[in-house]
């Protein structure tokens, strides 16, 4: 077990998760000192991370994503506290027994508020599309522990994890690791039914588009028409792929845009900075229009949000 707790070794312990998990950067909230713990263990094909903090930020950003390292896919499962989990444009408040599918290749933010734990369970692409053939569409949705039979299959998970657990299951790990990726794919399948049949390209595809976004979402000309011509998709082949998502590509540009300049509104490391700031950094060009779309999106003013305890509003989980 790794402990960390002294607002000195932030930086220690951001360099030592990165040695294990894919590279991210936890911040602690009113320069509290870092109270984190990690243990990591692996069964067979999959790597099981179980992670306790306290009132952190946790991001992986743009900087964080290297296109030439091996991706991979994680389940997250809360195990207790709640926290924030926002990642493929799709923000969830996570209560103990939620579970959420994220992939390294993509940006995400991780809000906690008091003492959260998490198991993580990491997997590479390969592997998981042997279980579920397109991850991409599951990714940043969560599924809720009273959903189907997400509680069952995340309490079995838990369990396995826990050290006594893995001191019995021994050379066995092979086995056992499948068993469990199969019982997180069967919670999806079944706690997702009506997910969209579109081909496995077409969800690939839309992964690439998402990717571009990320990797562009700060440019104020990032639009369809400049996406389509990056990637060289015709418009009407951009609209198809991004159809099976149920949103316009502008309106999703849009709402990232938002939330982006949520996350650094309500993050300690950006206080100093003016609301134009953040907002013009995100790729809006008017200070109005964000103010506008900002309260359209949360039902607050920037300036109100950014000085209101909104963590447990319900709006974070609608999207």
């Amino acid at each position: 077990m790794l402990q960390v707790d002294r607002p000195a070794r932030t930086q220690a312990w951001n360099t030592l998760y990165a040695s294990q998990l894919p590279m991210a950067r936890f911040t602690p909230f009113d320069r509290a000192p870092l109270d984190a713990q990690m243990a990591v263990a692996r069964l067979g094909p999959i790597k099981l991370a179980r992670l306790s903090f306290g009132s952190c930020v946790i991001e992986r950003t743009r900087g964080h994503i290297d296109r030439s390292t091996s991706r991979r896919f994680a389940f997250v499962i809360q195990t207790a506290g709640t926290s924030r989990f926002y990642h493929y444009g799709v923000a969830n408040v996570m209560q103990p027994g939620d579970v959420v599918l994220c992939d390294s290749a993509m940006q995400h933010y991780w809000l906690s508020r008091g003492l959260s734990s998490a198991v993580l369970v990491e997997v590479e692409p390969r592997l998981l599309r042997e279980f579920l053939p397109t991850p991409e569409q599951y990714c940043g949705k969560a599924l809720g522990a009273d959903q189907g039979v997400t509680r069952t299959m995340t309490s079995l998970v838990q369990s396995l994890a826990e050290p006594e657990a893995l001191a019995v299951i021994g050379d066995h790990g092979d086995r056992v690791g499948r068993h469990m990726l199969e019982a997180l794919t069967t919670a999806y399948a079944t706690g997702f039914p009506d997910t969209s049949d579109a081909s496995a390209i077409i969800w690939q595809r839309q992964s690439i588009i998402l990717r571009h976004i990320e990797d562009h979402l700060r440019d104020p000309t990032l639009s369809p028409a400049s996406i389509a011509a990056s990637l060289r998709f015709s418009s009407r082949y951009l609209r198809t792929v991004f159809s099976v998502s149920g949103e316009t590509l502008s309106s999703y540009i849009l709402r990232r845009r938002v939330y982006a300049s949520a996350c650094d509104l309500r993050n300690q490391m950006h206080r100093h900075r003016t609301l134009t700031d953040i907002a013009f950094s995100w790729g809006f060009n008017s200070a109005a229009h964000f103010t506008r779309s900002f309260r359209e999106q949360f039902d607050f003013a920037p300036r109100d949000y950014r000085d209101y305890d909104t963590f447990y509003l319900s709006t974070l989980s609608s999207h």
